[in-house]
This record gives structure tokens, C-alpha cells and sequence, in this order.
């Protein structure tokens, strides 16, 4: 199995869940990375947003993110999504242990290489595939429209899938 085709599951297979700290997918992606608060996601804003936080990841500060800082960055940002939940104390473990689970497969995803090092060429080609995922009409901008635009097509690759 390719690594597209790795993505494309993991994303259809968590599109059937809430949504918790994966700020790749839709809703998600327009609050996280718009900067100055106006609807929209320019890819300025964007490739900020990502250096920030590829430097907030990189906890030790030695240029590149190991699998740990990668995954324990992305569960302080789970946490509090979870705390802000409505969801059941179960189904906030259930969630935590899926969500912590898919961001280990993530990491060995995006860690090209294989050297267990995430460098920022990794990350920016990941953060890269991501936007142009989300930028539907492909005008350098992410806007409510775009987000509508990727999640049907996102229930059309479920729909398939399940057929």
C-alpha cells in the first residue's frame, strides 16, 4: 500500500468520528490557521502557522521532531479539545486511544526516510499536500466554500469505499 493510499484511509476512516485535534480537516483547518480571524486561510497564514508550530514541536530544539514530541504535542491539543467536549468520560478514553494511535501512524508516514526524525522538509511537505487538499478551487486561499467543496468529496470517497 502506497502512502496516498495510506492517507486516503486514514482520513475516510476518521471521517466518521468527531473531529479532535486534526487540524488538516475541514472546520478544523479554517480555525486553526486563519490568523487574522477573516473566514479564510491564505497559504502566508498558513506556512506561519506550520513553522510556529513545527518550532513548539520541536520541544528539545534540536531542529527536527521525533516521534514523541510529535505525538505529544499533538495530545496537549487533544486534551484540551476533549475537556471541551460534550463526550462521555468513555468515549473520551475511546477517542484518546484512537486518536493517539492514528497520530504514531501519522508520524511514520510523514517521517519519509524512515530515520525516525521528522526533519521541516517533511513537515512542510506534508503541511504542503495538506492545504492543496483543502483548497478546493485551487486559488491559494481556503475559504467556507473550499471546506464545503473537500467534505463532499470526502463523503463521495466514503460512499464509494462502502459500496
Amino acid at each position: 500500500m502506497n502512502t496516498r493510499s495510506i492517507l486516503i484511509a486514514a482520513v475516510v476512516a476518521a471521517a466518521g468520528t468527531p473531529a479532535f485535534a486534526a487540524p488538516h480537516e475541514g472546520g478544523a483547518f479554517v480555525h486553526d490557521y486563519d490568523s487574522n480571524h477573516d473566514g479564510q486561510v491564505t497559504r502566508a497564514e498558513f506556512d506561519a502557522v506550520r513553522v510556529t508550530r513545527f518550532k513548539a514541536t520541536d520541544a528539545n530544539g534540536d531542529g527536527w521532531v521525533s516521534e514523541d514530541e510529535y505525538v505529544g504535542e499533538y495530545a496537549a491539543r487533544l486534551e484540551k479539545q476533549l475537556a471541551e467536549s460534550s463526550l462521555t468520560e468513555e468515549k473520551k478514553t475511546e477517542e484518546r486511544q484512537r486518536q493517539i494511535r492514528q497520530a504514531h501512524v501519522r508520524f511514520n508516514v510523514l517521517d519519509k526516510d524512515k530515520d525516525g526524525k521528522m526533519a521541516q522538509v517533511e513537515y512542510d511537505a506534508s503541511g504542503a499536500r495538506a492545504f492543496a487538499e483543502q483548497d478546493a478551487d485551487k486559488d491559494g486561499i481556503v475559504t467556507a466554500a473550499d471546506v464545503q467543496a473537500t467534505n463532499a468529496r470526502m463523503a463521495a470517497m466514503r460512499a464509494k469505499t462502502d459500496s
